[in-house]
């Protein structure tokens, strides 16, 4: 636990490292994200329990005796040192012998790609390069764990994407354990192994990208990670091994849904669907899907995908993503569709 004054930043989060593991901690800002980095670093101390890395506690173990090496948004390169400079610069400071340095640097740049551009200046490089210089700065000490605070933050899209496939084949590579705060769900789902998702000092949810994903704990998690398309309502009778879900607007028709027979009927809750698990037609499908009578509002192009948003009665705009294709080209603004999905997606948040 750790407070700052009155404000409880981060409350009883609780969580485990696996050695070689790509770990992310994703959430808004001010979900104390930064608090947690902060004390693993050993810039803060917790005001309540404990910090255990490699089995030994760090509580009370200043930042340059533990064995983690962060590497910052800004990349704090120093911009008088040549990139060998910058890299070599903890080496010197715990007094290693020059011929080892020599040998520990060049291995670093060489893992990272730059080798052949130990001379030049941070300001010769491009942002990308920058970023592994401070990589290879964090990789030189073989630290038990890298901290990663927003580390592709400073680039632009492309090359954002591009680091993040190089950052995780790198991180494969050296076997690294690896902690990293972002506010960044793609990036986060790109490079982790697990993700953490913490919202008001707590993490909510801890589990593999696709599961977080797939089945979200709560709605939080839910529209956090992606865009869900939400329809209120409340849980009905049995049908089979299914239940009736009928929406808050009467005018839409009533639902299945495949929850668990245990749930009290008349219990309000909010059914969520991803974008991708809906399906467009003219004609009303087959009645083995659910389906809700909408109206295209807008089409919009994204390249691989084109996006619909379509209208489900007055107030309810959802968004349905298929690939691009000729064969989609005709749905158009305006055009009255049936929306529908297999039993078995969506999901169910119970109030």
């Amino acid at each position: 636990m750790r407070r700052h004054g009155s404000v409880t930043a981060v409350d009883e989060v609780s969580f485990e490292v696996r050695r070689g593991e790509f770990f992310s901690i994703l959430g808004p800002s001010g979900a104390g994200k930064t608090s947690v980095l902060r004390m693993l670093a050993g810039f803060e101390d917790p005001d309540e329990g404990d910090l255990l890395i490699d089995g030994q506690s760090m509580l009370g173990v200043p930042p340059n005796r533990r064995p983690v090496n962060l590497v910052f948004q800004s990349y704090a390169l120093f911009p008088h040192l040549t990139v060998f400079e910058n890299v070599a610069f903890g080496l010197k400071m715990r007094r290693v012998p020059t011929p080892l340095i020599d040998e520990q640097v060049c291995q670093a740049l060489t893992m990272v790609k730059l080798l052949g551009k130990e001379a030049r200046l941070p300001a010769q490089l491009s942002g990308g390069e920058q970023q592994r210089v401070a990589l290879a700065r964090a990789l030189v000490n073989k630290p038990a764990v890298v901290l990663l605070d927003e580390p592709l933050a400073a680039l632009d899209q492309q090359l954002r994407q591009e680091m993040q496939v190089e950052l995780k084949s790198i991180q494969e590579q050296a076997g690294l354990t690896c902690i990293c705060v972002t506010h960044h769900q793609e990036e986060a789902m790109m490079m982790s192994d697990r993700i953490a998702v913490m919202h008001q000092g707590r993490m909510w949810q801890i589990g593999p990208p696709r599961e977080l994903y797939e089945r979200p704990c709560n709605l939080f998690v839910s529209r956090f990670l992606g865009v869900s398309n939400e329809l209120p309502g409340r849980v009905g009778g049995l049908v089979g091994e299914h239940r009736l879900f009928q929406p808050v607007d009467d005018e839409q028709p009533p639902l299945l849904v495949g929850t668990a027979s245990g749930e009290q009927a008349g219990r309000s809750a909010t059914l969520s669907l991803r974008p991708e698990q809906l399906r467009m037609a003219r004609e009303r499908p087959s009645p083995s899907d659910q389906v809700l009578p909408g109206r295209i509002e807008k089409v919009l192009f994204a390249g691989s995908d084109t996006k619909y948003l379509v209208r489900i009665g007055h107030d309810r705009l959802w968004e349905a993503r298929m690939a691009s294709g000729a064969d989609l080209a005709s749905f158009a603004p305006g055009e009255p569709v049936f929306l529908h999905w297999s039993l078995s997606d969506g999901q169910l948040f119970f109030e």
